[in-house]
């Protein structure tokens, strides 16, 4: 199955984190991109319990820190509870999606993912006393 790389970003382009994903398909819906990648990550963090999570949005009982989310020892994510938010949060502009370098509209939109695809997640930082 071809690799799809796929970076989180903050708006002046710094790179948060880099995961690959596996696609045995190239068109995809943006809502089944953010489905895929929150399972993967899940799966990830559920299979090691590191107590570090870093993922795309923050799961509930956790903690902020600085290279994602604190969960307490041998606590397990809920996929399906992740994938909500994290649908919910690109419906509110809590990030955005950029593929082939265009700004994803809608969760029904359907994007290119084949050979060369670059997908960029931009993550939005919340303003102190804003």
């Amino acid at each position: 199955m071809p690799l799809l790389t796929i970076l989180d970003e903050t708006a002046g382009g710094s790179i948060l984190h880099r995961l690959e994903l596996e696609i045995s398909q190239e068109m995809l819906t943006v809502g089944e991109l953010i489905t895929r990648r929150v399972h993967d990550e899940v799966a990830a963090y559920n299979a090691r319990q590191t107590g570090t999570f870093q993922g795309l949005v923050q799961p509930t009982e956790s903690e902020r820190v600085l290279n994602g989310y604190r969960l307490r020892p041998s606590k397990r994510i809920d996929a399906e509870q992740q994938v909500y938010r994290a649908l919910e949060a690109f419906q509110q502009n809590g990030f955005f999606v950029l593929v082939n370098d265009r700004q994803a509209e809608s969760l029904s939109e359907e994007v290119w993912l084949g050979d060369g695809a670059t997908v960029s997640f931009l993550k939005l930082t919340p303003l102190v006393g804003g």
